[in-house]
């Protein structure tokens, strides 16, 4: 198996301290009130001093980034509603929604799926800030690294296929390949009638706007930097041809844009997401 450093990835921490800087800096009403990530991290007290968290340089991402965390969360409670009681997070990083939403969690089963060192790292701080692992909660390590299927970790940790789930990737698939994903996709088909997946991924340079341009580049050579560079990107015809060859076939587009205008509809006195970003919803 491979080493893995039990530390969360850079870009999972800087997703959490965006979350956190969007309640710190940005005016309420909060799209998504979040600072658990950031006491999970516990940084430097100077850590908002970071070129990364440039409030006016980074706004647009910061936007986006809990745009589509409310969203999804919307989308959970929806369907939690409806009778789903399974919810997965591949590639789960520092996502904070068990301990800030717990009230709808404990009706459900939570799948978090991680690399194993992050995730180790993360139950110790949960353990450590006194949040704990409550028994409808389950850390799943799976080493992508080592190809280890993700589906059948997920069913040996108390998944049942056999009812419909609510599965969620953001912010995963431009690190994948191609056929990475359209594996993903294709065990995504595999779920039970009912289930949602949701999908994020990056729209190829020439299809964001101008003004998101130099933002998107810079983003893309940081993550080059830290060994973890951007290797997809899809146009919305790209990913929907992806997913009917996946086997999914009940699928709509959300445009990053479109979540501005839903969470912060005739609002001026916040910053607009930045484009780049768009998100496949497939239902089952």
């Amino acid at each position: 198996m491979t080493e893995q450093v039990e530390a969360p990835e850079s870009t999972a921490e800087r997703v959490a301290l965006w979350r956190a800087m969007h309640v710190q800096v940005d005016p309420p009403p909060h799209v998504l009130s979040d600072e658990v990530g950031l006491k999970l991290l516990a940084p430097e007290d100077d850590w908002r001093d970071r070129p990364d968290m440039d409030p006016e340089a980074t706004s647009g991402f910061r936007v986006a980034i809990v745009d589509r965390a409310r969203f999804i969360e919307d989308l959970v409670i929806e369907q939690e509603a409806r009778g789903v009681s399974q919810y997965v997070i591949l590639g789960a990083g520092l996502d904070t929604f068990a301990q800030r939403r717990s009230d709808v969690g404990a009706r459900l089963q939570v799948f978090e799926v991680d690399q194993p060192g992050p995730q180790a790292w993360k139950r110790r701080r949960l353990v450590e800030l006194g949040y704990g692992i409550p028994d409808w909660l389950h850390l799943v390590p799976v080493d992508f690294e080592d190809g280890e299927s993700w589906w059948a970790r997920l069913a040996s940790a108390g998944f049942d296929p056999s009812r419909p789930a609510v599965v969620v990737s953001t912010g995963v698939s431009h690190y994948l390949s191609r056929e990475a994903t359209a594996v993903t996709l294709r065990q995504a088909a595999r779920l039970a009638p009912g289930s949602t997946l949701v999908m994020t991924y990056l729209l190829p340079t020439d299809l964001v706007e101008d003004a998101d341009r130099s933002g998107l580049k810079t983003s893309e050579e940081g993550a080059k930097a830290s060994g973890t560079p951007f290797v997809s990107f899809y146009t919305p015809a790209e990913v929907a041809t992806l997913a009917r060859d996946a086997g999914l076939t009940n699928i709509r587009q959300v445009t990053g844009s479109s979540l501005g205008e839903r969470y912060l509809a005739g609002r001026t006195d916040c910053p607009r997401p930045s484009s780049g970003e768009d998100l496949l919803v497939a239902t089952i």
